[in-house]
């Protein structure tokens, strides 16, 4: 594969991991508040996100790709709400492990990761469109 050509591999490789750095920061998000159903049970858990390097099949170009998708193992929050169908005998509720700050600062750096392989992208495709009007 042409260098031209890599950049464009390698760039959509890093927007697609970083989109899927999104969706998982999002189901945290919408599931900040999100309870057990029944007393004492575990509420959602926050989900975290790795990636690996990812060699092509085509021509050795190195790239980036989702190794794991886990849990955060850290305690879960206690709040005191008697009245919750999910209260322990003390009237605690176990909250999520979610803090929105995390997950807002996650969200912002994706996002910007996101933008920079779109730019890297665009700055493949002009590089080769001038080498195009070159050669004509």
């Amino acid at each position: 594969m042409d260098p031209l050509t890599a950049i464009g591999s390698i760039a959509a490789s890093g927007m697609k991991a970083q989109g899927e750095r999104l969706r998982v920061v999002s189901e945290n998000v919408a599931n900040a508040d999100s309870t057990g159903t029944t007393p004492g049970s575990d509420p959602y858990r926050r989900k975290t996100i790795s990636f690996g390097q990812m060699v092509t099949d085509s021509g050795g170009d190195v790239g980036v790709k989702v190794t794991d998708v886990g849990q955060d193992m850290s305690n879960f929050r206690l709040k005191y709400d008697p009245g919750n169908p999910a209260a322990d005998s003390s009237g605690y509720v176990k909250m999520p492990n979610v803090n929105p700050i995390i997950e807002m600062a996650n969200m912002r750096e994706a996002s910007r990761s996101y933008q920079a392989n779109v730019n890297m992208l665009e700055a493949g495709q002009k590089m080769e469109q001038q080498m195009i009007d070159l050669l004509k």
